[in-house]
């Protein structure tokens, strides 16, 4: 069942790639437009047939009822101004970003009853990048936060919903700043520590790397320039939860420099029990 006339997706990385690959194949969309700063990208998602056409042009998207970007978080906020005055009256206009905040900042300032904004945050996908990896079934399972702006429409609101959930995402609503909050700790944390942790490691050492460490650090592997974006529009945020694990790793040398094994085996049990208790 379709929910819109036109879709427009800025920017076709893996989850702008994979939205589009989803959309086509429930057939949510009647058409599917992609727009990306590479011509080689359209056309990679264009031999996918996870767009029906495309091009390296923003203007692309004046005719679509929703328009996706998805595109690294300041990158994107820069380009609100231009996609607010190139979308058509109705239009819904939705974000993917892992931060919200400073985000919906910039949008608050330019949506209007006519064209509306909802933040939208997929809380999946992986530590490779770009259209050639992008595919279905990366959002069956998950859970897609969502941050209202200050203009409310509740039809709007329910589409994105159930667009989510067509794409097998569970929706909850987050205020912005909650959100940023929240994802300090359990992505963007894990994310600087697995960076972190391959820096501290000498590389004349990392030919007897085992699956602890790979594991650990699988996630150091992703895309550079997304996270620097990330990690910069929720500095504050993570500038708490850094200061939180700083506490916890304090805490842990203190207790291996005077070898106490009762506190050293409450923490790693504490440890245990949180982490078992992840679905």
């Amino acid at each position: 069942m379709k929910l819109f006339d036109r879709v427009a997706i800025v920017g076709l990385g893996l989850i702008g790639g994979s939205m589009a690959l989803e959309i086509k194949k429930r057939k949510l969309a009647s058409k599917i437009i992609g727009v990306s700063r590479h011509q080689k990208t359209i056309n990679i998602a264009k031999k996918r047939h996870a767009i029906d056409s495309g091009g390296t042009s923003l203007g692309l998207i004046r005719e679509a009822d929703l328009i996706i970007l998805a595109t690294p978080v300041i990158k994107l906020i820069q380009s609100l101004p231009q996609v607010f005055k190139l979308a058509k009256k109705g239009a819904v206009i939705i974000d993917v970003a892992s931060t919200k905040a400073e985000v919906l900042l910039a949008a608050n300032r330019l949506a209007n009853k006519n064209k509306y904004f909802l933040g939208c945050h997929p809380l999946a996908g992986s530590e490779k990048r770009g259209i050639a990896n992008a595919g279905l079934g990366l959002f069956k399972g998950s859970l897609c936060v969502l941050t209202p702006g200050r203009v409310a429409n509740k039809n709007a609101m329910n589409k994105i919903s159930r667009l989510w959930h067509k794409l097998g995402a569970k929706t909850i609503m987050l205020d912005p700043k909650k959100h940023d909050e929240i994802l300090s700790f359990t992505s963007h944390l894990p994310h600087i520590m697995a960076f972190s942790l391959i820096n501290t490691v000498p590389s004349s050492y990392l030919k007897f790397a085992a699956s602890g460490l790979k594991d650990t650090t699988r996630i150091a592997s992703s895309d550079p320039g997304l996270w620097e974006d990330i990690f910069l529009t929720n500095n504050k945020e993570l500038v708490r939860s850094l200061n939180k694990f700083n506490s916890s790793i304090i805490r842990f040398k203190k207790i291996i420099e005077k070898k106490d094994r009762n506190s050293l085996r409450k923490f790693l049990r504490s440890a245990k029990r949180k982490r078992d208790s992840l679905e």
